[in-house]
């Protein structure tokens, strides 16, 4: 995902568009986070929470009994956004939408690998040890059963603000 096609319908096709180091780095410094997913009956769900923008991904985690998590039993795709344009006015930051398909990390050293970045990112508020399948969270509030974690590898990416409005990126 280098270069970045703006889409003439919702900016200004002569503007640049923002380079996806820049976009990459929005994801990956962005301390909150916004995901939707479906529910059964079709309607979205959209909570916020945390994650790590990790090896070109979006990963996240859910507990079993979570509506994220019923919802993405029977539907994986997935629409994760940040940004703080809408908070702060359309010229003045950039929001990203990430959209893929949520795939469950079971590997140990992929695991192991997302804690470590989990830790690095949030500190003691997120720091997590792997058990199994899961991640677990290490001290006070020690939560009940685990969290299951979810990697989203993009099949496009938005970025919105500024002159260039709408710029698409694909991998």
């Amino acid at each position: 995902m280098t270069t970045g096609q703006i889409d003439p319908r919702y900016g200004d096709a002569s503007a640049t568009p923002p380079a996806w180091a820049d976009v990459e780095r929005l994801l990956t410094d962005a301390q909150l986070y916004w995901i939707v997913t479906v529910r059964t009956d079709g309607r979205p769900h959209a909570v916020p929470l945390v994650g790590v923008w990790h090896d070109g991904a979006f990963a996240f985690c859910t507990g079993a009994e979570e509506q994220k998590q019923r919802n993405l039993d029977t539907n994986p795709h997935v629409a994760v956004t940040t940004g703080s344009t809408g908070a702060q006015g359309w010229f003045t930051g950039t929001d990203v939408v990430v959209e893929g398909t949520a795939v469950r990390v079971t590997d140990p050293e992929a695991l192991t690998a997302l804690a470590a970045a989990w830790y690095a990112k949030y500190g003691e508020d997120w720091h997590f040890e792997v058990r199994g399948e899961e991640f677990v969270q290490v001290g006070p509030p020690a939560a009940e059963g685990g969290a299951r974690v979810y990697r989203v590898a993009p099949d496009k990416v938005l970025a919105f603000g500024g002159p260039h409005g709408q710029t698409r990126y694909r991998p």
